[in-house]
């Protein structure tokens, strides 16, 4: 089996568990792989659908968790999204790759911005949006991401990658009012989480339980303190 058909394989079965339903969530998929955002060691089993570490004490998400995510999301073409936790960059650049589609006019793009608390790691991600082509829809930020990123809100949507112990206000406050989605894993440090899926409308927040998760700690103001 070449990379590529491994690739296709594990995008098949995904498909097949019910996991990948949109298309344009599917075509991102097939078009960013993991591979070229992983620590050379770890680049040969970038078709796993586990965790793989990068480095820092971190790890790159599992497909199924990054397909899982983006669908919940309801990603369109055009908007602009907050990502709270570069890692390695991957999760980002699928998420540009719906938002603003290689096969579509650079007018219709959105945009994403990703932040990253640990400076060697945001530089690590940094370097991966480069090499793969996406600077001009990721821009990556070195800061306490828990806190948001207000210079450009407000967002259409959020996603943070790590398991905050509450949803964090400055979050909530920088999404838009009138459907605005943040999609963000509750609970305690390395024990079992809850994905939780929160609508804002009417400024009013609901909130919606996607079922259990397993995430590494949000770190910085509003993250973890152990």
């Amino acid at each position: 089996m070449t990379v590529k058909a491994e690739w296709e394989q594990l995008i098949r079965n995904l498909i097949g568990e019910g996991i990948l339903k949109s298309p344009n969530v599917i075509r991102a998929m097939r078009q960013v792989h993991r591979e070229p955002f992983l620590p050379e060691p770890m680049r040969q089993q970038y078709y796993i659908d586990a965790p793989l570490p990068i480095g820092w004490g971190q790890t790159a998400s599992a497909p199924h968790m990054v397909s899982i995510m983006n669908e919940a999301l309801e990603l369109e073409i055009g908007q602009k999204v907050l990502e709270i936790g570069a890692g390695s960059g991957w999760h980002a650049a699928t998420i540009a790759e719906i938002i603003a589609p290689t096969n579509q006019p650079k007018q219709q793009w959105g945009h994403i911005y990703t932040t990253e608390i640990i400076k060697d790691l945001a530089d690590y991600a940094r370097t991966n949006i480069e090499k793969t082509g996406y600077t001009d829809r990721v821009t990556i930020i070195h800061i306490d991401g828990s806190q948001g990123y207000s210079p450009e809100a407000l967002y259409d949507r959020i996603v943070v990658t790590a398991a905050a112990p509450d949803v964090p206000k400055p979050l909530t406050d920088q999404l838009k009012p009138d459907g605005g989605i943040l999609l963000i894993p509750v609970g305690s440090t390395y024990y079992f989480q809850t994905l939780y899926r929160i609508t804002k409308g009417n400024s009013k927040l609901t909130r919606e339980n996607l079922g259990g998760v397993a995430f590494v700690p949000l770190t910085g103001k509003y993250g973890q303190h152990t």
